[in-house]
């Protein structure tokens, strides 16, 4: 296990997260896709945030993030989304009009420690779900 630090601080927060498209519309492919990686890797980056590994299927995405302390697991998924989602919208406003009015993402998002289950399974099952 390598920890990182911080000016006053040792941390080892992972955490593995979940959220979907709204209606679950299978749109996360061709420049879409890789405009996403770019915006939420930029906001990770803005906000310290390591992403660990990221897997995008086509109408959901998981992220297995490691989190400094100062930060809670809900602003950085507000920023996430909040911000990938006008982005996506304002690069690609098609998808107003045909799909979602003001929103991407569905509502809410799923999350767990590695505490629970050990880093090697979520790594294991991030590298499974990545071949569907």
């Amino acid at each position: 296990m390598r920890y990182s630090s911080s000016a006053h601080t040792r941390f080892y927060h992972r955490f593995h997260v979940v959220w979907v498209t709204k209606y679950r519309y299978k749109v996360l492919q061709g420049p879409m896709r890789e405009r996403i990686k770019v915006i939420i890797r930029q906001t990770c980056d803005e906000m310290g945030v390591h992403i660990v590994r990221g897997v995008l299927a086509r109408d959901h995405i998981h992220m297995f993030l490691s989190i400094p302390p100062k930060l809670s697991l809900s602003d950085v998924m507000q920023r996430i989304k909040g911000r990938s989602s006008r982005r996506i919208q304002m690069e690609f406003p098609e998808l107003r009009k045909r799909y979602w009015g003001r929103r991407f993402w569905a509502r809410g998002y799923f999350s767990t420690t590695s505490g629970n289950v050990t880093d090697d399974i979520i790594m294991q099952y991030l590298e499974l779900h990545s071949a569907k």
